[in-house]
């Protein structure tokens, strides 16, 4: 399928995370950001394309499990003629050197609580949705790892939920490993809300 998003025309294959609301909130947000930029779960490539054609002078790298996600994003990013973002396989930190620090790293978690039932037979595709029975499974993962790759005043942006208390337990989960941490944006629905949450490393 094809979306588009400001100037992007988007093609997203069957088993990559089609952007949805989430995807727009963090999208929309890296549209203002400048600097050195990480994507973790860049799916499409729609979060890490925006902010990498809202300033050319901008390095913004996006890492992604799913290996069909990465060729996906790739394609995006040469059918844009973006030439400042590149994308790569990798979970999580894994495939970055430790000494790599950024200004901002981004992630919109799998946060949808879930059971062992629950799970796609895809394992790669399971991990765009699978927040593991609390629903914060990887992104708390993630948030005692992310401090080790920001730069000095650095800051790590993700989406949340309200499902299962899941806005206050990311709060403090970036204050306790990163810093500050502060709602930015929010949109209703009928069954959730989802935030948009910043920390700025201590």
């Amino acid at each position: 399928m094809e979306i588009s998003f400001g100037t992007l025309r988007l093609f997203v294959s069957p088993t990559v995370y089609e952007p949805a609301e989430d995807s727009f909130l963090l999208a929309t947000y890296a549209s203002s950001l400048k600097g050195s930029i990480l994507e973790i779960g860049c799916g499409s490539g729609i979060v890490a394309l925006s902010a990498a054609i809202a300033d050319k002078n901008s390095n913004v790298l996006g890492i992604d499990i799913n290996p069909e996600a990465v060729e996906c994003a790739k394609r995006n990013a040469a059918a844009n003629s973006v030439k400042n973002c590149r994308f790569q396989e990798g979970n999580m930190f894994t495939a970055i050197p430790e000494s790599s620090k950024f200004d901002f790293i981004l992630f919109n978690p799998p946060y949808l609580p879930t059971t062992r039932e629950e799970k796609l037979a895809l394992e790669s595709e399971n991990s765009a949705y699978d927040g593991g029975e609390s629903g914060l499974e990887t992104f708390t993962q993630f948030a005692k790892q992310v401090d080790e790759h920001l730069a000095s005043g650095g800051k790590v942006t993700v989406i949340a939920t309200s499902l299962n208390d899941g806005m206050k337990k990311t709060l403090e989960l970036l204050q306790r490993h990163v810093g500050t941490a502060q709602i930015l944006a929010e949109e209703s629905f009928f069954f959730e809300k989802i935030y948009l949450i910043e920390a700025v490393k201590g």
